[in-house]
């Protein structure tokens, strides 16, 4: 089964000689091995490049653990690099390779040297691995499939594949178990052994409970306002323990660090400044959010809104949780103040958008709800209701466009209808 990922396969594609070495980063098993041993040789190879100046190794391999030796490979890459002509080093698990961090470091000065490595231990999952290559690295980073993506080699209609994806999410590897029982316990042994084990690895983490009690409560909220004093009260008043909030900002910055989860901040639409607390917090996948609750807490409301954020960041977007402050006076006269909140304000250079999520809008109160904040930004830009179901995207009467997730999933243009 072949899945295309045109988006990284792009990246990778425009980044082609530019004399850094391309890092393929994301959440473990999202696709960087396949993208690169599989997509980007498949194109290098259409594109009339030689097998022997493609040179590819996977360090885990049990016939190339002698080249985790860097008196063993660096040798034997200087050999195979026998003339002037463009050569593309590919490597995947660098991080068995020992010093690599001077071995790409040494081939990224050779000009007709191009290099494109993957890694996936605790270490190189961390966002700052950047840092390791001294200014030498340029970063593509990986997500799950998008549903547009797992729609493309999903066997069914729309509707059924939405179910499937709210509830197993977009590991590419999912769609290889044909059996729910069988995806669930590959997610909830992926996230046990691989997922937590890597963070705990890294960090040095010697109270396993109390990451697993946060990440259950993060699952559990997905989409809410929190910050880590309301997080350290949870565990005061309903796990009858005492965390720090100091503790816990450390462990949410050790999940984002992982690529786990990932955060939204609030910004003050009008006043044009970001309020540093409290912040939503998504999941890079939802199947492992729901494998980490044991699928007994799937909220198609709270899943859509999470599927759209992540869909947004693949698309490039920084987002943003909009709150517009509002002048009031209640029935009695008094002034009062009232926070509006967007769910998604969206920014790429010049652009913005700004994204309700709204599972259904069958009444009028909901709609005069979810239209209320947009209305009020007090400037031009575009507005955007996502709903579960509507028969074709629109405008309405207020100039807000209201489609169906299906159509924003499925359409990479639909944001410009």
């Amino acid at each position: 089964m072949k899945i295309r990922r045109d988006i990284y396969l792009n990246k990778l594609i425009s980044k082609r000689h530019n004399g850094l070495i391309k890092v393929v980063t994301g959440v473990r098993r999202c696709g960087k091995s396949y993208l690169l041993f599989k997509l980007f040789r498949e194109y290098l190879k259409n594109n009339q490049i030689p097998d022997d100046h493609i040179i590819e190794i996977a360090f885990d391999a049990y016939e190339n653990k002698k080249y985790q030796d860097p008196e063993v490979f660096f040798p034997y890459l200087t050999e195979k690099i026998s003339d002037q002509d463009q050569y593309y080093v590919l490597l995947d698990e660098v991080q068995l390779l020992s010093d690599f961090e001077s071995i790409l470091n040494s081939l990224a000065r050779r000009e007709n040297v191009d290099v494109y490595v993957t890694g996936s231990n605790a270490k190189f999952l961390s966002k700052d691995i950047i840092t390791e290559f001294r200014g030498r690295g340029d970063e593509v980073h990986m997500y799950p499939l998008t549903f547009a993506e797992f729609m493309s080699v999903y066997a069914g209609e729309k509707a059924e594949g939405w179910r499937d994806y709210v509830l197993y999410g977009g590991l590419p590897l999912v769609l290889g178990f044909q059996k729910p029982d069988q995806k669930a316990a590959f997610l909830k042994s992926l996230f046990e052994e691989t997922y937590i084990s890597d963070i705990i690895g890294r960090n040095n983490i010697r109270n396993k409970a109390e990451l697993e009690e946060l990440l259950n409560i993060l699952s559990s909220a997905i989409g809410s306002l929190t910050n880590p004093n309301k997080l350290s009260a949870i565990f005061k008043s309903i796990k009858n323990k005492t965390i720090s909030k100091t503790t816990i900002k450390r462990y949410i910055d050790y999940l984002e660090d992982s690529f786990l989860i990932d955060s939204a901040i609030r910004y003050d639409i009008k006043g044009k400044k970001y309020i540093d607390t409290p912040s939503k917090y998504y999941f890079t996948d939802l199947g492992l959010r729901n494998a980490r609750l044991n699928f007994r807490q799937v909220e198609e409301t709270h899943a859509m809104e999470n599927i759209i954020f992540n869909e947004l960041k693949v698309r490039g977007y920084n987002v943003d949780v909009g709150v517009i402050v509002m002048n009031e006076t209640d029935t009695a006269g008094k002034k009062i103040r009232k926070q509006l909140e967007i769910d998604f304000v969206c920014n790429m250079g010049s652009k913005r958008y700004y994204i309700q999520s709204a599972f259904a809008l069958q009444e009028e109160k909901k709609i005069q709800q979810e239209q209320r904040s947009l209305i009020n930004t007090g400037d031009g830009f575009k507005k955007i209701i996502i709903t579960k179901d509507a028969l074709a995207p629109l405008y309405n009467e207020k100039g807000i466009l209201v489609m169906s997730i299906y159509d924003f999933l499925l359409n990479p243009d639909s944001m410009d209808i």
